[in-house]
């Protein structure tokens, strides 16, 4: 097939604007057979830990906002309503605020970027921005912010999208590729806009984020039981497997899920599989992650190198079918573990070297399929409720500014600076979608706090 040229490309882009036109973005009406997003939350809750989706619950009802967070798969039922642009990129899948954030390069360095995607999925970019706008604002109500200041928020988020779509449009492919948000490069782009007590709460970010690395998780998680290093008993958000499996046959199933590894060792290059073989398994345990993730089976690896001052955490996550994928085309990845990884590997401008995936038969005879990653690598994530005005201004700018980047690793971004144009229209539309869909949030919290009130819900809070 042909290449198109770049003024082909752009021609595409601004062709999509007739069949779906910017201002079409603006607003949120649910449509009349909208599913009941509690209804949404309790599917999901079928395939998940019984015991803990009462936490689940219970996390997500604590605020709006943290309502936001736990229904990804609520919001891509209602996009999926919404008339796509079929511009298509390597979606996060859920792209709230508080899954941007800082960690620590191969080489060490603090960059910033997406941070979580376990709802990867190709699928049209308005989805991602949507969702990232709508957070902004239901963050910034949160905080007890006036309306204008969420939709100047939103709107700081999508221009920055925007703006950087277009200069994303104008590198060769392989900049692209190269491009990233280290602290040179945020003091290069915000530096004097945000002012010396923003950049110094950015550092002291970072200085916090460094010392949360594998030792850190030693010292809060293990302790040391007849000399040996073992994970500490916090039920129920640190159970050891020993203590998860009792009554059933802890060694052998435990045994089972360590099979798993020598597959995911062949899922990670030559150089790093030699470096794993170096660490001897010490301890596992089942963790409790999050609040969408809560309920999903998610494992801590302790692993232990030279000796008990050189040690390995893995997070072992459970990857279940991204919430976009009964909308938008199927995974190409049979294992849900690898399309997280994958999606992963497109979308940051560097990854975790450790990061692969396997598929592991669990206590009940059930194949599940898990990605594997290091539980801490100087990541540091953001609160919105603590953020001075102009830090929450420059954050809204780096989350639109990396997601553009991300997009245009994975998509055409020609075509999609093409079809936002030079004009504010498109960040004006967001403002308004995002302002509607957070009263939508609002009414569907709402929903759930009465269910658990009538006791028609499960819940568990305060944990």
């Amino acid at each position: 097939m042909a290449r198109l040229t770049p003024a082909e490309r752009a021609a595409y882009g601004r062709r999509a604007r007739s069949l779906v036109p910017r201002s079409r973005h603006a607003g949120w009406r649910p449509p009349q057979d909208r599913t009941d997003p509690l209804e949404i939350l309790a599917l999901q809750g079928l395939t998940r830990v019984p015991d803990l989706v009462p936490i689940r619950t219970g996390r997500m009802a604590a605020s709006p906002f943290a309502f936001f967070r736990g229904a990804a798969a609520v919001m891509a039922a209602d996009l999926a309503h919404e008339p796509h642009t079929h511009l298509d990129v390597q979606l996060c899948g859920d792209a709230h605020l508080v899954n941007f954030g800082g960690f620590a390069s191969p080489e060490r360095e603090i960059l910033f970027d997406v941070n979580d995607f376990d709802e990867t999925i190709p699928g049209p970019f308005e989805w991602d921005v949507k969702r990232l706008c709508a957070s902004f604002e239901v963050a910034v109500r949160s905080r007890g912010d006036d309306r204008a200041r969420c939709a100047e928020l939103v709107a700081l988020a999508a221009r920055s999208y925007r703006e950087a779509t277009h200069e994303f449009a104008g590198m060769r492919n392989i900049e692209i590729f190269y491009a990233k948000l280290g602290a040179a490069e945020l003091v290069a782009r915000w530096g004097d806009a945000a002012g010396s007590k923003v950049l110094a709460g950015f550092a002291r970010n970072i200085a916090k984020g460094r010392s949360k690395d594998h030792l850190r998780a030693m010292a809060k998680l293990t302790e040391r039981v007849d000399g040996s290093l073992r994970f500490v008993a916090d039920p129920p958000l640190l159970i050891p497997a020993a203590e998860v499996f009792a009554g059933a046959d802890p060694p052998r199933i435990i045994e089972s899920l360590l099979a798993g590894f020598s597959e995911y060792r062949d899922t990670l290059t030559g150089d790093r599989q030699h470096l794993l073989s170096r660490y001897e398994f010490v301890d596992l345990a089942r963790k409790v992650v999050g609040v969408g993730s809560v309920g999903t089976r998610c494992w801590v690896a302790l692993l232990v190198g030279r000796d008990g001052g050189d040690p390995l955490v893995l997070q072992v996550k459970e990857a279940e079918h991204a919430v976009g994928e009964p909308f938008l085309r199927p995974s190409v990845y049979a294992n849900q573990g690898r399309r997280v990884v994958e999606g992963q590997r497109l979308m940051q401008s560097a990854s975790d070297i450790l990061l692969g995936w396997d598929r592991v038969t669990g206590e009940d005879g059930v194949l599940r399929d898990f990605y594997f990653r290091q539980l801490w690598d100087a990541k540091i994530s953001a609160d919105p409720e603590t953020m001075r005005p102009e830090a929450l201004a420059v954050y809204a700018q780096m989350c639109g500014w990396t997601l553009a980047r991300a997009h245009a690793r994975t998509g055409d971004a020609i075509a999609i600076a093409a079809y936002l144009g030079t004009s504010d229209r498109f960040e004006r539309a967001m403002s308004r979608f995002a302002a509607s869909y957070a009263d939508q949030n609002e009414r569907d919290f709402e929903a759930l706090q009465r269910a658990i009130a009538l006791n028609q819900v499960p819940a568990i809070s305060g944990v």
